[in-house]
């Protein structure tokens, strides 16, 4: 009896250390990046719904993966500084006009309209049906995820394709595009921070990476920005093409909303007062999201 209670004991252990070595070693292997792991990120929902981007005339140039140029002008510096924010109303509420294509459906437009709700729980950012509102941004179904940065002036497009684009971190990144804020990857700062492996980047796609002169507005670098890339953003051979430093194991381009530096950045840029409420259900009755 001794004897069979010692080799169960014996055989016990063995399968729980077994169990407990496999698990870690699962662990290890998933541990958030690999390529896999970068299905659902930013950069890999951009890239599959923008593969089409660019081949129909009637759309505007489209650069650095999702920021669509002005006629004439082919970059994408700042323009914050040079008056492209939207306006600030009275009661201190920057209201931007909207108008929704009637190309989705009801589930579509439903996911669309949160994400436009989204940024006034937060914000002092208003978003209200157009109404004979010379500037306004005009979401369509066009072909792929894509908007202009800051105000333009007119109707401008945010492009919101059905066919991958309509998730909500999908559209809180376009429409901090049209209130003025660039990709995290492209910060001025970005080399304390991020290493761009340029060598396994897909050929001609090198702008996405470029780095400009940026607004940072006295916050720090955010890998948990929803403006932030993926670690396999636009790679050509399944290696990473952004690391993190100088620990290249953080998380990187995975936000499914706005992260909390993203709110500063917004109430920062726009010079919300951090004190005012949402009033949600007022504005609701409104119209305004």
């Amino acid at each position: 009896m001794i004897f069979q209670a010692t080799v169960i004991s014996v055989l016990f252990c063995s399968v729980h250390s077994f169990t407990v070595q496999d698990l870690l070693g699962k662990t290890d292997k998933h541990s958030g990046n690999t390529i896999e792991d970068d299905e659902f990120s930013i950069s890999t929902l951009l890239e599959k719904a923008n593969v089409n981007v660019g081949k129909n005339i009637n759309e505007p140039l489209v650069m650095f993966g999702d920021i669509a140029m002005p006629t004439g002008l082919q970059n994408a510096d700042p323009c914050t500084s040079r008056g492209c924010l939207w306006p600030k109303a009275s009661d201190g509420n920057v209201y931007i006009p909207y108008r929704i294509s009637n190309q989705y459906s009801q589930r579509e437009r439903g996911i669309i309209i949160q994400g436009l709700r989204s940024f006034a729980a937060t914000t002092c950012i208003r978003f209200t049906p157009h109404n004979r509102q010379r500037d306004f941004v005009d979401i369509e179904s066009r072909s792929g995820c894509f908007s202009f940065v800051g105000r333009r002036g007119g109707g401008q497009t945010v492009s919101l394709s059905r066919q991958g684009c309509v998730f909500q971190q999908i559209v809180q990144h376009e429409l901090l595009h049209a209130m003025g804020f660039n990709h995290e990857q492209t910060r001025s700062d970005r080399d304390q921070h991020v290493r761009i492996l340029l060598q396994n980047v897909i050929s001609g796609t090198e702008p996405n990476f470029r780095r400009i002169n940026t607004r940072n507005l006295g916050t720090p670098y955010d890998y948990n920005s929803v403006m932030h890339y993926g670690r396999f953003a636009f790679s050509r051979n399944r290696q990473p093409t952004i690391i993190p430093i100088p620990n290249n194991n953080v998380a990187i381009g995975r936000a499914t909303q706005m992260s909390p530096i993203d709110i500063l950045r917004v109430n920062r840029l726009y010079r919300c007062n951090s004190t005012s409420r949402p009033d949600l259900e007022p504005m609701q009755t409104n119209h305004v999201l």
